[in-house]
C-alpha cells in the first residue's frame, strides 16, 4: 500500500474511533483496536515510525497511569490492596503459563509470555469506568484502582525480570533508570512549579516528561529490557506533585491530553494490525479456553478477598479487575517483537485481551454496580470510614 495512505487511514481511524467511542460509551482504546485489526486484516501495515512512535505510547500509558495512583491510599489499605492485587497477578499468571506449557504445547518462554499477558488488569479501563459513573472517589474505586496497581507492577516486574537478558549494558538501564526516577523526584519542581514556564505555549512540563521516557526507552533498548517499569515508577513517584496543585492538575490534563490525541492511539491501532483474524478463527477453541481461563483465575484470585475487604461490591471489583488492555497488549508486542511468540500465538492473546476489556465491563457496569444503601453501610464499616458515591446508576442495577 502507498506509504503516504497509511498516515491518512490511520489519522481517520483515530477520529471515527473517538466519535464512536463518545456515542456508544465504549473506551476508546477497545475501539481502536478493534479498527486496527480490521484494518490489518484488510492489508494496512504500519510503518517504521508508527511502530516506534507506538512503542512510545505504551511507555506513556504506564507512565499516566502510574500518575492516577493514590500513593496515601495504598499505604493506609496496603494489606488488603496487596493481597487482592498480588492474587489477581499471581493465579492468572500461573495457571495460564502452565495451560500453555503443558496443555496447548507452546514454548517455555512463549508460555511466560502469554502468562504475562493474561494476568493484567487494566489501569485505564478500570479508571475510566470509575471516573464515568462517579465511584472513582469513593472508597470502594479507591481500592480498586490501588489493588489494579499492584497487579499490574507484578505484570511490569515479570516482563522486567523473566525476559531480561543481563549484560553490562543492563546494569547500565537500571542504574540509568534508578538515577532518573531519584533525581525526577528531587528535582521535578523546578520545571513543574516554577513561575517562568506557566501557561507557555511551548509546554517544557510536557517535554521534560517526553525526555525522561524516551530515555528509559534509549537504556532499555541498549539493556535490551523494557521501559514499562521505571516508567510506572517514575509516574507513581509523580504522582502527588501532579496532583498537588491546580496549576499541576493541569499540567496533567495537558499530558493526557497530548498523549490520547495521537500518541496512544497509534499505539492500539499498530496493536490491532498485527492481529490476523483468520488464525484466530484457525484456533478459536484454544481462544475460548485462553479466555476462559483468565476470567476463572481472575474470578479465584480476587472474588473470595473482596467478599472480606469490599463486602458491597465484591463481584463489581472482581468484573474490572478481570479486565485486560494496556499492559496485556505490551506484552504481547513486546513477546511477538522479540521472537518469543508467532503471529498465531500474538493474535490468540491480543483478542483475549481485547475481549477481557469489554466482557466484563459490561457485565460489571450492566448487573452489578454496587448501589444498595446496606452495601454502602457494610463498606463503610469494614473500610472504618465514609464512603462517598457519585451519581447513581440506572435503576435496576444489583451490587453483589
Amino acid at each position: 500500500m502507498h506509504a503516504d495512505f497509511t498516515p491518512l487511514a490511520v489519522g481517520i481511524l483515530i477520529l471515527v474511533s473517538s466519535l464512536l467511542s463518545l456515542r456508544l460509551g465504549l473506551s476508546v482504546a477497545v475501539i481502536e483496536i478493534l479498527f486496527g485489526t480490521v484494518a490489518g486484516n484488510f492489508g494496512l501495515e504500519p510503518e517504521a515510525w508508527m511502530t516506534y512512535l507506538a512503542g512510545f505510547g505504551g511507555v506513556l500509558l504506564t507512565f499516566l497511569a502510574g500518575t492516577e495512583i493514590d500513593v496515601r491510599l495504598l499505604r493506609q489499605r496496603f494489606r488488603p490492596t496487596f493481597q487482592l492485587g498480588m492474587l489477581s497477578f499471581l493465579l492468572p499468571f500461573g495457571g495460564v503459563f502452565l495451560f500453555a506449557y503443558y496443555v496447548a504445547g507452546w514454548s517455555y518462554q512463549a508460555s511466560l509470555i502469554a502468562g504475562t499477558a493474561l494476568s493484567t488488569t487494566s489501569l485505564a479501563i478500570v479508571y475510566s469506568i470509575l471516573v464515568e459513573t462517579g465511584l472513582a472517589q469513593s472508597e470502594i474505586g479507591k481500592m480498586i484502582m490501588a489493588a489494579t496497581f499492584v497487579t499490574d507492577m507484578g505484570t511490569a516486574l515479570a516482563m522486567s525480570i523473566l525476559f531480561v537478558k543481563p549484560t553490562v549494558f543492563t546494569l547500565i538501564f537500571v542504574s540509568v533508570s534508578v538515577n532518573v526516577i531519584f533525581l525526577a523526584d528531587k528535582f521535578s519542581h523546578l520545571i513543574l512549579n516554577s513561575r517562568r514556564f506557566k501557561g507557555k505555549i511551548v509546554e517544557p512540563e510536557i517535554k521534560y516528561v517526553f525526555a525522561l521516557l524516551l530515555a528509559f526507552m534509549y537504556f532499555a533498548n541498549l539493556g535490551e529490557g523494557h521501559a514499562v517499569l521505571p516508567a510506572f515508577v517514575l509516574g507513581l513517584v509523580m504522582s502527588g506533585r501532579l496532583a498537588a496543585t491546580p496549576e499541576n492538575r493541569e499540567i496533567r490534563n495537558r499530558l493526557r491530553t497530548v498523549a490520547y490525541a495521537i500518541i496512544t492511539p497509534i499505539f492500539f491501532i499498530v496493536g490491532g494490525l498485527k492481529v490476523s483474524l483468520p488464525l484466530i478463527a484457525s484456533a478459536i477453541g484454544l481462544f475460548a479456553l485462553l479466555f476462559a481461563l483468565k476470567l476463572v483465575t481472575k474470578f479465584v484470585g480476587v472474588y473470595f478477598l473482596a467478599r472480606r475487604f469490599v463486602p458491597g461490591g465484591s463481584m463489581y471489583t472482581t468484573l474490572l479487575m478481570s479486565t485486560g488492555l494496556t499492559f496485556g497488549t505490551i506484552a504481547s508486542v513486546f513477546g511477538y517483537n522479540s521472537g518469543l511468540i508467532d503471529r498465531v500465538q500474538y493474535s490468540l492473546l491480543v483478542g483475549v485481551v481485547v475481549a477481557s476489556a469489554v466482557i466484563p465491563t459490561f457485565v460489571a457496569q450492566k448487573w452489578f454496580m454496587p448501589v444498595h444503601s446496606e452495601d454502602l453501610v457494610d463498606l463503610n464499616a469494614a473500610n472504618g470510614g465514609t464512603t462517598s458515591f457519585g451519581r447513581q446508576p440506572a435503576k435496576g442495577a444489583t451490587g453483589d
